[in-house]
């Protein structure tokens, strides 16, 4: 028995009209680091996580009481001060000891190093949790990190594990493309909210104000749509908080549409938004695959996305949705155009991308497959899968 003294998992049967179905109950320790506000990705898509794996026990430790409170299962707040946090390593290790835990998920690269060590002083698996697209180079501090220390990998888009292989030393067997899945029947609750919509031809765009996301690309391209247009009944709300805000607003006042970029700062229910709006514009230079675009699809707005990360795989150009390069501004302009002197190419759009996205990110599926992964490690003749 290793030092933490935990037990393997254990199964539950169950009996259905004479036949035995039995399923893997697995205790899961999710680390999650973020000092930032609710609203990420990575926040969301661990909370979704737990919400899967609602017939297994999830343990969730964390840094930011904002992330902490959207969790209703057993959670620690813990300080995560840097990598080799003595206190919090020691803790963790006692929550391991607890609750029996059999695998880690650290979400956040701090996290990584954290549940490494953890893992390996109690014999435990360490999955890490990766959304977004990272070239780890063949260093050595990455190898002990992605590979050593860790037993496999979940990432949320195929480019992302593509990515990764371009190390020598990670294996494609213990990278696993799980698509985090979505909840439609919270997010179908939420969209209920009465707002008033500001514009009849409405642009949204969510996600951290930072340079990463693109935001003052979608705001000179809206500056080119208008003088193109001379539309006046359009406009665009970028829901988020983040560093680049201020910098965001001087630039729409500088081209002259400050009274067409609404910021909303950080918005705690952006769905009646994302249902009320006509195009969903995710401009980022990386990304791994947005939960904020899924959920626009979901909730049936037309999505125009630059080629970031795992897009691809979801939007089909001129089917389902448009793709663009990052920083053509004028292609930009030009779609967001064509689509809005065309309201029924934007219903074709929205309803397709809604029937996309239904059956390939549900909860059930995420539960499914993050239980096969974890399974397949602890049983190394056992296919992982792709």
């Amino acid at each position: 028995m290793a030092e933490c003294d935990t037990l393997p998992f254990y199964t539950l049967t169950h009996e259905h009209s004479g036949s035995t179905n039995v399923t893997t109950v697995m205790n899961f320790l999710f680390l999650n680091s973020s000092r930032s506000k609710w609203g990420g990705g990575n926040e969301k898509s661990i909370l979704l996580a737990t919400k899967a794996l609602h017939a297994h026990n999830s343990v969730l430790a964390y840094r930011s009481e904002t992330v902490g409170t959207h969790f209703s299962t057993t959670k620690y707040k813990l300080p995560f001060l840097n990598e080799a946090d003595f206190y919090t390593i020691t803790k963790l290790i006692a929550i391991v000891k607890k609750h029996k835990i059999d695998v880690m998920i650290p979400s956040m690269r701090k996290d990584y190093a954290i549940a490494g060590i953890v893992s390996r002083i109690c014999g435990i698996k360490n999955v890490l949790w990766l959304g977004t697209t990272l070239d780890l180079k063949n260093k050595w501090i990455y190898n002990l990190v992605f590979n050593i220390m860790a037993d496999g990998i979940i990432v949320n888009a195929k480019k992302i594990k593509d990515t990764l292989l371009h190390s020598d030393f990670m294996r494609k067997e213990r990278i696993k493309v799980i698509y985090y899945g979505l909840d439609p029947e919270f997010i179908d609750r939420q969209s209920k909210e009465e707002i008033t919509k500001p514009f009849q031809f409405l642009v949204t765009a969510m996600g951290r104000v930072e340079p990463n996301k693109g935001f003052d690309f979608l705001i000179r391209s809206f500056a080119r749509f208008l003088s193109l247009t001379s539309a006046t009944d359009a406009g665009v709300i970028i829901m988020g908080h983040g560093p680049q805000l201020e910098e965001y607003r001087t630039l729409a006042q500088t081209l002259g549409i400050a009274d067409r970029i609404i910021f909303t700062g950080f918005t705690a229910n952006p769905y009646p938004w994302l249902k009320q709006s006509d195009l969903f514009a995710l401009t980022s230079i990386i990304e791994g695959l947005s939960i904020a675009l899924l959920e626009a699809m979901y909730l049936g707005t037309a999505p125009v996305s630059t080629y970031a990360g795992g897009v691809e795989e979801v939007i089909t150009n001129g089917k389902n949705g448009y793709l663009l390069q990052y920083g053509d501004e004028q292609k930009l302009a030009e779609l967001l155009v064509t689509l809005y002197r065309n309201s029924g190419l934007r219903t074709s759009i929205a309803e397709e991308a809604r029937r996309t996205i239904t059956p390939m990110f549900s909860l059930s599926k995420l539960q499914d497959e993050i239980i096969n992964f974890c399974h397949s490690l602890s049983n190394p003749t056992q296919t992982p899968g792709a």
